[in-house]
């Protein structure tokens, strides 16, 4: 075993226009999601190949990433209401299979690199925003509109109402997506806390420093008096919204529409956070990537094939950013 570290480290800089602030700003997040996309596309395994019926919730079964038939395997005998709670140690464990193969190396760099230059921008990015917001009422207005949306309350609105529907309609795959949205957004979101309390990062609302301070690793009763002092990073409007998105694109793959839409409503939340200053621009990448994957693995409990190959021998990289006078960066580590 060995590990090779290095940083990346980008100075401040000054761009002309806010308009060229928001364009890039958007490629970065349809950049992100579109690397997530391309690299996650799951082998989905026969539902008859599990053997673990306890672990097994047979959802649409797809022969081929791409494939949009799909197969309902025994739906209406095989859910339990318990399952959206008792699935959420399994997918801790599934998620770092998932993410930490070295074959997924380019969505963390494209994470890394992405988080970096934010970072070295977040003020630049952020003080127009923020003059943005108070200057007009209307994008005040849509700005915590569109913030709320990702607060928790749309999610598990959203699968109260695709319960009601499968109760009322008999529509085992209606029960499913709701089971499986309640469980992706609180193992995404309890993993969320656990990041947002070691990094302890400001919000831009109180931030001391023009990129926000990052304390590690806060006290439990400090964190807790002062929450917008410490739990800036990742976004957990972010993860927990593209997650959701992910199991409905995922369960119902011939509505096309579900991703652009439910990926340009989450760009409009990230733009609406950092509009009324609870998140800066390089909170998201990070977000991207979480809600990405434990919204595949929710939507695909039968498994898939980047979390059921041995990862014992394989390369491991974590990311951490930092912040110094001059800018910021991520140092990324890889274990072999």
């Amino acid at each position: 075993m060995g590990t090779l570290t290095f940083k990346l480290h980008c100075s401040q800089m000054s761009t002309s226009s806010v308009m060229r602030k928001y364009i890039g700003i958007l490629f970065l997040f349809t950049f992100t999601l579109v690397i997530q996309s391309a690299v996650f596309q799951p082998s989905i395994v026969n539902a008859g190949e599990v053997t673990d019926d306890s672990l097994a919730l047979p959802v649409t079964v797809r022969e081929q990433p791409g494939d949009t038939a799909s197969v309902n395997t025994d739906l209406d005998t095989r859910l339990r209401w318990s399952d959206m709670f008792v699935n959420i140690p399994r997918d801790w464990v599934r998620w770092p299979q998932a993410a930490f193969r070295s074959d997924n190396i380019l969505p963390w760099l494209a994470v890394a690199g992405s988080t970096a230059l934010l970072i070295a921008t977040d003020d630049q990015t952020y003080e127009p925003s923020k003059k943005f917001y108070e200057s007009d009422e209307r994008v005040a207005s849509a700005s915590d509109f569109l913030s709320n949306l990702g607060d928790g309350r749309t999610q598990f609105g959203l699968s109260g109402a695709f319960a009601l529907y499968g109760w009322l309609a008999n529509d085992m795959k209606a029960l499913h997506v709701a089971s499986q949205i309640v469980e992706t957004v609180l193992a995404s979101g309890i993993v969320v806390q656990v990041l947002k309390h070691s990094t302890g990062r400001q919000s831009p609302i109180v931030a001391t420093t023009p990129t926000g301070r990052w304390k590690f690793f806060p006290g439990p009763l400090e964190y807790h008096s002062k929450i917008p002092a410490y739990d800036a990073y990742p976004s957990g409007h972010v993860t927990t919204t593209l997650a959701t998105v992910i199991v409905l694109a995922e369960n119902y793959p011939d509505a096309k529409w579900i991703r652009p839409v439910g990926y340009t409503l989450i760009a409009g939340i990230g733009i609406g956070m950092a509009n009324n200053s609870i998140h800066w621009y390089s909170d998201y990448p990070l977000a991207i990537l979480l809600g990405y994957t434990f919204g595949m693995i929710a939507a695909h409990p039968e498994g898939f094939d980047v979390v059921n190959k041995t990862t014992e021998n394989s390369p491991a990289l974590t990311v951490q950013p930092f912040v110094a006078r001059q800018g910021g960066g991520v140092t990324m580590t890889l274990s072999f």
